[in-house]
């Protein structure tokens, strides 16, 4: 798996030296899912899984075959800003919040994320999806060649134990259907650390470099 980090100043493009995609344990062996859940609780994972994956702190990504992990780096505070996993034709950014024990975050973010799109000029439907409720957008924008076009985008929540998972699918996955179902796939592998302080719900949860990274910079 590659990464690219991205900063205001210089973009680099690394090798991330994680075990490779078909060195992963197979579907069968993977913890299983409390009824409902979608994604993993960094608590769900033996020494072997947790090895296998490019630990940002917050978010444990497996390597995924034709996906590369792009990270935004602050560079004055070495903060990573946010984390997409992106293809030719699609990708996904992902983040992570603190939530409270007993509630449904999802819930209470998703009226704000469409008032949001409202403000800017968009559209946000909520569908039921392979997630659950989630919001699909339409905005106009600039499109890569200079034309003004509708970007499509489609975001999920998956709640889990005092944390929240947002992911947003662009591209090709934004539609849903065969085309999305790897990248549903990739989110439904992701591994959230909340960790163990005290955080208000809806705070980020904190992002780090992988230690591939850091010794790259040493």
């Amino acid at each position: 798996m590659r990464f690219r980090r991205k900063s205001a100043e210089a973009e680099t493009t690394e090798q991330v030296d994680a075990a490779p995609a078909d060195a992963l344990p197979e579907a069968g062996d993977a913890p299983e899912p409390a009824a409902g859940a979608v994604a993993l609780d960094v608590d769900d994972l033996d020494e072997e899984q947790l090895a296998a994956r490019v630990d940002l702190g917050s978010l444990l990504i497996a390597p995924q075959e034709g996906a590369e992990l792009r990270l935004q780096v602050d560079e004055e505070s070495g903060t990573v800003q946010s984390v997409v996993l992106a293809g030719s034709d699609s990708a996904v950014d992902v983040r992570a919040f603190a939530a409270s024990r007993n509630g449904d975050l999802w819930s209470e973010v998703r009226p704000l994320i469409a008032a949001d799109m409202a403000r800017r000029g968009g559209i946000a439907t909520e569908v039921e999806g392979s997630f659950g409720t989630e919001i699909h957008c339409e905005i106009t924008a600039e499109m890569e060649d200079g034309r003004t076009g509708v970007q499509a985008s489609r975001i999920v929540g998956v709640n889990g134990p005092r944390w929240l998972l947002r992911a947003t699918f662009l591209g090709a996955a934004a539609h849903g259907g065969p085309a999305a179902e790897p990248w549903e796939a990739m989110v439904r592998d992701i591994a959230v650390r909340r960790g163990a302080g005290a955080l208000p719900p809806g705070e980020v949860l904190p992002l780090e470099l992988p230690d591939q990274a850091r010794r790259l910079d040493s």
